[in-house]
């Protein structure tokens, strides 16, 4: 674990990165949380409009589906765009990074879109942001590092926000709600892993590799679990109101946002990238009021703003006691 963390440690370092290199970084993540924040929407309306085949087939089976469905979508586009990723399916490293960072992937989408089933993008969306802050516990615990007060008060900031998202929060969450977050830590997970394997392996071949991983193994828990023997359960992956939602998702949600994530996330520190996603939830909350699908009350703003504020407090204090 020494020797790991050691290695993680150079792979955190960012000194070497031109500032040019990070400016591009910076926008390409910032262009990546707008179209993240659109997944939540596109999630919830799917399965709003597969509500009986919910109730007939079981929530989980419904949702193996459309993972399967988004990712095999987003892997033939890598496919027929870039030789790369096709020249990478003969290559063992690749497909070892691929596995790694799409089984971790795989958890992270699974949990989330189960949890979205019994709660509203926006309040998704707000509780997934704890990723940032479990990527810096995850960060300080394997480089070995003392937790500063900075990160303390993050974490505390960050729950209290989730507690309070959708008013005075009782004794016991919700199932939706403990499964987003342990959807959060995977997704930290995945932030790490990704630092590490984008700067060994190639962006594009691993993204390919990932998204066939999460593919298949969306496929076979659905078989596992009964499901995915009739043809009569995939055309509903053609209905009105689900079609273009995992076109959407496949194309905007998995092929551009973790294709852009894999190139330049390398470019920046874990919880400098992370803090970046934390505006995710911003442009859900936009969306969601938008379209009717949330009701603005004051306590996604308490909530919210001190997830967000928490979020901020870890990355700005945290980075500038290293710089120190």
């Amino acid at each position: 674990m020494e020797g790991q963390a050691e290695s993680l440690t150079i792979q955190f370092d960012a000194g070497a990165i031109s500032l040019p290199q990070r400016r591009k970084a910076l926008v390409a993540l910032l262009a990546v949380t707008s179209v993240w924040g659109a997944t939540f929407i596109w999630m919830k309306q799917a399965l709003n409009t597969l509500e009986p085949e919910i109730q007939s087939q079981g929530r989980f089976q419904v949702i193996a589906v459309l993972v399967a469905a988004r990712f095999i979508v987003a892997a033939l586009v890598m496919f027929l765009v870039f030789s790369k990723a096709r020249a990478a399916l003969l290559q063992s490293e690749h497909w070892k990074g691929g596995f790694l960072l799409g089984s971790i992937m795989l958890v992270g989408f699974v949990t989330q879109m189960i949890g979205l089933e019994e709660i509203s993008p926006s309040v998704s969306a707000f509780l997934t942001s704890l990723y940032v802050v479990f990527t810096a516990l995850i960060t300080v615990g394997l480089t070995k590092s003392k937790p500063s007060k900075s990160l303390i008060a993050g974490v505390l900031l960050a729950t209290f926000g989730a507690g309070f998202i959708q008013g005075p929060p009782h004794l016991t969450w919700g199932t939706g709600e403990i499964l987003t977050v342990v959807c959060a830590v995977f997704f930290a997970l995945h932030i790490i892993y990704t630092q590490k394997v984008t700067q060994q392996i190639d962006p594009i071949g691993v993204t390919l590799t990932s998204f066939l991983v999460i593919a298949v193994g969306s496929l076979l828990l659905l078989v596992v679990f009964g499901g995915g023997r009739s043809l009569e359960q995939w055309r509903m992956v053609f209905q009105d109101g689900v079609f273009l939602q995992v076109l959407c998702l496949g194309i905007g949600g998995s092929f551009f946002c973790l294709l852009v994530l894999n190139m330049y996330q390398r470019y920046l520190n874990p919880i400098q990238a992370a803090i970046i996603y934390a505006l995710e939830p911003v442009w859900a909350t936009v969306y969601g009021l938008s379209l009717g699908l949330d009701e603005w009350t004051a306590w996604i703003l308490v909530g919210g703003g001190a997830l967000f504020v928490g979020n901020i407090v870890v990355e700005v204090f945290t980075t500038a006691d290293k710089e120190e």
